[in-house]
């Protein structure tokens, strides 16, 4: 984990060899909240990505770069004091050693936070 704990995965629901859920828990007392922002804690967008590609890591069981990303939308404000529980949906297609992903973040009211495609290669 590149941001030491600022995560912690709940659980993680397969679907399909392509398709898992990760139900994951911000820590709302991380430092990275300290500065981003003052008062109002926001989640860094930068973070999310990270959390995505470990997830990803974790699932394809290597490591990975981020290559290319594409269509990123931040729907709405991931206050982690609002909303430390989120729901993030990968649909994850491995081509050799390029792994495509497509994420749908959401809170756990359904309301989608993020969406974004990334392009990863195997390391």
């Amino acid at each position: 984990m590149l941001i030491k704990d600022f995560y912690t995965i709940q659980s993680i629901t397969t679907f399909d060899e392509n398709t898992i859920h990760a139900h994951i828990q911000l820590n709302k007392n991380h430092k990275v909240f300290d500065g981003h922002f003052i008062g109002n804690p926001v989640t860094p967008g930068v973070c999310m990505i990270q959390t995505i590609k470990e997830i990803t890591q974790d699932y394809v069981k290597a490591s990975l770069f981020l290559q290319h990303i594409s269509n990123v939308k931040f729907t709405a404000l991931i206050n982690p004091f609002k909303n430390s529980n989120l729901v993030l949906e990968l649909s994850i297609i491995q081509e050799n050693n390029t792994i495509k992903v497509k994420n749908i973040t959401k809170f756990t009211d359904g309301t989608i936070a993020l969406k974004c495609n990334g392009t990863f290669v195997k390391k």
